[in-house]
């Protein structure tokens, strides 16, 4: 028997180079996230944006709520309130998401991931699934504090809210699973223009600038681009009663999930056909 094809008894073949499966693949990336120091401070800085505008503006709105008129205070979404911190925080998250793979491009670390994973695809799913897992734990997380911390000044001016609330626990959940879109967006962006400035402008304009310009179009079809506009749509999860002229709360999220599915897939195609 040749040396090239022994195997010592009671011994596993070693596997092929470029074998890599999927679970290797996902505990490599959960490494180098964790390895960066850049990943706890944008971590530290979700939860200061989104905890902290959440009780400054709970803050705020329960020492003017008496100054309020009766029928005002009976439509006030407390829940919304301690959580209007999310679309300030769901830049963090973006940077971070667009960060996960254009950091690799610009040092060209690429290079050595592609050598050590061979199929793109693989490495790419890895990728997406760490910051995923990541990105809802942690936004799911800090969507509770900020509103349990809102709450706590709003039940003094006898506006605050609970959990067992139609609609409520639906709309802290959806404040998690809406900063695990903002994350995935741009890591679809990141993905796809492989270059940092240019993924993180896309996700500011996409997300913070052009949304609320879109109310400003008008008749009918400025209404509807509105609707179905990337946040405007994917925030009406965080809603316990839907915005007007807005999507439902599941439905509005279906479309802003859409958005990044479908700019993960082109950046998926063309991953397969670019050079690194």
């Amino acid at each position: 028997m040749s040396s090239a094809t022994a195997v010592q008894p009671g011994t596993a073949p070693a596997r092929p180079k470029g074998r890599a499966t999927l679970l290797h693949v996902i505990r490599s990336e959960w490494t180098k996230l964790w390895s960066v120091r850049s990943t706890m401070w944008t971590l530290i800085a979700l939860f200061l944006l989104v905890v902290g505008f959440g009780v400054l503006i709970s803050w705020g709105t329960e020492s003017n709520l008496n100054q309020m008129p009766p029928e005002q205070r009976a439509t006030f979404d407390a829940t919304g309130t301690s959580l209007t911190g999310i679309f300030f925080g769901q830049l963090a998250l973006a940077v971070l998401g667009a960060m996960v793979i254009t950091a690799e491009y610009s040092t060209g670390g690429i290079r050595t991931t592609l050598s050590a994973v061979p199929k793109r695809l693989r490495m790419l799913a890895a990728k997406a699934l760490v910051l995923a897992v990541v990105a809802w734990v942690v936004g799911t997380v800090v969507s509770f504090v900020a509103f349990f911390a809102g709450q706590a000044f709003l039940d003094k001016a006898n506006v605050g809210t609970t959990l067992s609330e139609p609609g409520v626990l639906r709309a802290v959940m959806g404040g998690g699973l809406y900063l695990l879109g903002s994350a995935m967006f741009g890591f679809a962006l990141g993905a796809l223009l492989r270059h940092t400035p240019a993924a993180i402008t896309m996700v500011v304009a996409l997300l913070l600038i052009v949304p609320p310009f879109m109310q400003l179009l008008p008749g009918e079809w400025g209404k509807t681009v509105n609707q179905w506009f990337t946040a405007n749509a994917g925030s009406q999860i965080t809603f316990v009663n839907p915005q007007a002229n807005s999507l439902g709360p599941w439905q509005g999220y279906a479309v802003f999930t859409a958005y990044w599915v479908l700019i993960l897939a082109v950046a998926a195609f063309l991953l397969e056909r670019r050079d690194a």
